[in-house]
């Protein structure tokens, strides 16, 4: 280490030297005070004193986020294994196919997002800052496996930019930098963000080789070999839609025997049971499939003082309560599911333990943390279950819950000033 940090020491010190790149200082002072930590103190009274820097939090978050990381890359390969009919693969198999298909999109959103931040580094002379570690390891895992790779650079982009930056950087903004890369997604490209084709790599394109397969077969024509040698879906009738995608799918549904048909599928030994659901052994986003990993990453954050229990507790009744009530008024297999498992499917799992519990952009407040987290995850249930055109709620329940913040916080104060103040004798 020694070595290491008098490199470090060797090329500050040319950098300082040399006007002409001086004012490159931003770039390695970011990678020195990642592998050392800084020795800058503040100056002026601290609000908050702890022996902990900002970066090391954020690498605390990113080592609770390596279970759903690492979960979500053997998912990629066994659920895009599974639908070419490799019912066998091993879990190396699944992971190294998973890895090799996660990877980009990691690799592309550290490379625009910190290159945006190097770049207002530069252009105001200032530290880089530390968000961006945690929020260009949340982008990728939140996004479809098939998203194309330039609308991640887009998302990536928009999100530090419009997200982050123009509110005065990290620390200032005043929503979840990665809910609004995913929402940009959302709302510019929804074909790509929804549906049956976008779960599972190379879906889409497996299935279009099996229809046109079919077709030629159907006319007697020759294949090509090419078309032939093609990845195609193993047997007809798989979908590669999501569990929230198959139960939003029942508002339209008239005929009895599809809606048994989908409600097996939540049933004991069904694609879509708790087990599975829990485990994340199911279609989804890279990082949000298992509920397991999302709990093992909470353990992590709430032992180490990272997170706030209250807003994570408080998520979890608010969502527990919203399922409750809409499953005692039933009558469709939405409603009809069991509680605990609405809560396995889907982000919530990973929007109560890492998007929700951001610091920055949650209430403040510890009345204000109950009533913020309570909040959001009624409606994330609430947007999930009554709106079929929009089956996942979590991500508009956060960001909704982001915007409120501020003034619930201000609520919550003035209540308690106006409390003490009627406790105030006038003579």
């Amino acid at each position: 280490m020694k070595f290491l940090r008098k490199i470090f020491d060797n090329v500050e010190h040319t950098i300082e030297s040399k006007p002409k790149i001086k004012k490159f200082w931003p770039l390695t002072d970011s990678f020195d005070t990642l592998m050392f930590t800084p020795n800058k103190v503040t100056k002026s009274g601290a609000h908050i004193r702890d022996a902990i820097d900002l970066k090391r939090t954020m690498m605390i978050v990113i080592m609770a986020l390596g279970p759903c990381l690492l979960f979500g890359m053997y998912n990629t390969g066994y659920q895009s294994l599974l639908v070419e009919g490799v019912w066998d693969a091993s879990i190396w198999d699944c992971f190294s196919k998973g890895a090799l298909l996660v990877l980009p999109l990691i690799i592309v959103s550290y490379g625009v997002g910190l290159g945006v931040e190097f770049i207002f580094a530069i252009r105001n002379q200032h530290a880089v800052a530390e968000g961006f570690l945690v929020s260009g390891m949340l982008i990728p895992l939140i996004m479809p496996i098939d998203t194309p790779l330039w609308m991640v650079a887009a998302a990536t982009a928009f999100a530090v930019l419009i997200g982050k930056e123009v509110f005065g950087g990290t620390g200032m903004n005043i929503m979840n930098v990665a809910l609004t890369a995913r929402a940009f997604l959302f709302f510019a490209y929804p074909t790509k963000m929804s549906g049956d084709k976008v779960w599972i790599a190379g879906y889409e394109e497996m299935k279009t080789n099996t229809s046109a397969v079919k077709a030629l077969e159907a006319n007697g024509e020759a294949v090509p070999e090419a078309l032939a040698n093609a990845p195609q879906l193993y047997m007809d009738g798989v979908s590669g839609a999501t569990p929230m995608g198959e139960l939003a799918s029942t508002w339209e549904m008239t005929d009895t025997l599809q809606l048994e048909a989908v409600t097996n599928q939540f049933a004991t030994g069904g694609s879509f049971d708790l087990s599975s659901s829990f485990l994340g052994l199911i279609p989804g986003s890279v990082g949000e499939t298992s509920a397991l990993a999302c709990l093992i990453g909470a353990g992590l954050l709430l032992m180490t003082g990272i997170a706030n229990w209250k807003i994570m507790l408080s998520f979890f009744v608010g969502g527990l309560a919203m399922a409750g009530t809409l499953f005692m008024i039933g009558g469709n297999p939405y409603f009809d599911l069991d509680p605990f498992h609405q809560l396995c499917i889907g982000g919530f799992m990973f929007g109560m333990v890492f998007m929700i519990t951001d610091p920055v952009t949650g209430c403040q407040t510890s009345a204000g943390k109950y009533i913020y987290g309570f909040l959001g995850g009624v409606l994330a249930i609430l947007i999930r279950i009554l709106n079929p055109a929009y089956p996942e709620g979590v991500m508009l329940a956060i960001l909704i819950a982001n915007v409120c913040a501020p003034l619930i916080d201000h609520m919550v104060v003035q209540s308690n000033v106006k409390r003490r103040l009627s406790r105030v004798k006038t003579a």
